[in-house]
């Protein structure tokens, strides 16, 4: 029997890829509901410090970046990258309750901890399993479409607990409450809607993450970009920050969501941009043009004393994000050697992950003894260093056209 013609593009995609689009953009719909709250949540309702805020989001943060790195090469090991996607998205899930119920920071903090646990769980057996389920032809449209889906519910999430900010006046632990439905939602869907394809359709024989004698491989380019992105990480403290210093200037807690909206809105509309502009210059060029951007958004938002120079200074902020966000990835791609890239992210991420545990920390003090101008100054000074590191690299090794 003849076949017929051949799909392309979206229409390409395995429904498996759909679902675990949508299981992102669920899971990302109740996370964002809680985390633009959340700031004013503790400060306001829970009597939190800012420098416990910043210690929170930190160790928060950090947990995910380094628990990646172990992952990917557990769901190898296994060959159970779905059950591993289900424990992270379950975990999650399971959390979301503890949000509305919470009476002390410190049930946040475990909260947030078993969160970013399982969101470290997730991430690379659930990448891993977008590439297992793909035809090679198309892996770059699964992808995207997963992003994309994901994105969708970093708008998303802001955007209902806003609507339900209003509904419910002002009611944070009823949005909060709100919040547990998307995330159930999205471990049924992952339970329900993806097959993981058999073991030997995609086993491939692996080594663990990180030996000392890969580690002992990688030259200076590689290790110049580790330190590249510690620098840029303690410049780049949580977005917890960025809610409340909205906060402080007088935006009313109904419309606080609002700031990481406009921030993923100017972060959504500039990576695609910014990666393809990488592809056909020396990346470096675009990163540095990112490392400006933060300090003039650190700079805005430290002398902003009005609500408009403050969402100035936060889609600023997601202009620098835009900007910066994959290509720190693709510069790791670059000084790795390719046998070595998956030892490589898992370095990379876990000199971040300690160091944005310390730059939160750091921002919170500062806060909490300075006040938040001198918390976006000191950011503006790291960025400044990155800057001048950066152009440093560039000036020794010269323009590059990524090949």
């Amino acid at each position: 029997m003849p076949e017929g013609p051949l799909k392309s593009g979206l229409a390409a995609v395995p429904r498996g890829v759909w679902a675990l689009g949508f299981v992102s953009m669920f899971m990302d719909i109740s996370s964002e509901m809680i985390h633009s709250l959340l700031p004013v949540f503790l400060v306001a309702n829970l009597g939190t410090s800012v420098a416990l805020v910043g210690l929170i989001e930190g160790v928060a943060e950090a947990t995910a970046s380094i628990t990646k790195v172990f992952s990917g090469w557990l769901s190898d090991r296994l060959g159970k990258r779905k059950l591993l996607a289900v424990i992270g998205y379950g975990l999650g899930a399971l959390t979301k309750p503890v949000f509305p119920l919470a009476v002390t920071p410190f049930e946040v903090f475990g909260a947030r901890f078993v969160d970013r646990v399982g969101k470290g769980i997730r991430g690379a057996p659930r990448d891993a399993l977008v590439a297992d389920i793909t035809p090679p032809a198309i892996r770059g449209a699964a992808f995207g479409l997963r992003q994309s889906l994901d994105t969708v519910g970093a708008f998303t999430g802001p955007l209902i607990a806003v609507a339900l900010m209003i509904i419910l006046a002002g009611d944070i632990r009823g949005v909060f409450a709100w919040a547990i439905v998307p995330a159930i939602i999205a471990v049924l869907l992952l339970v329900v809607g993806v097959e993981e394809p058999p073991v030997s359709a995609t086993g491939k024989a692996v080594r663990p993450p990180v030996q000392w004698s890969d580690v002992r491989s990688f030259g200076k380019p590689f290790w110049g970009v580790v330190a590249l992105g510690v620098v840029f990480t303690m410049a780049r403290f949580s977005e917890a920050f960025l809610v409340l210093r909205a906060s402080d200037v007088g935006l009313r807690a109904a419309l606080i969501p609002l700031v990481l909206v406009v921030m993923n809105v100017v972060y959504a509309l500039v990576s695609a941009p910014a990666g393809s502009l990488s592809d056909r210059v020396d990346r470096r060029l675009v990163l540095l043009a990112g490392l400006v951007v933060l300090v003039i958004a650190d700079l805005v938002m430290a002398w902003s004393q009005e609500i408009f120079g403050v969402l100035l200074g936060v889609g600023l902020w997601g202009l620098h994000m835009g900007l910066t966000q994959g290509l720190l990835a693709a510069l790791v791609v670059d000084a790795a050697p390719a046998n070595l890239r998956g030892t490589a992210f898992g370095l990379f991420n876990l000199a971040s992950g300690v160091t944005l545990l310390a730059a939160s920390s750091v921002a919170g003090v500062i806060w909490s003894n300075q006040g938040a101008a001198a918390t976006f100054l000191a950011g503006a000074v790291f960025a400044a260093i990155a800057s001048i590191f950066l152009a440093v690299m560039l000036m020794r090794s010269g323009l590059q056209k990524p090949s």
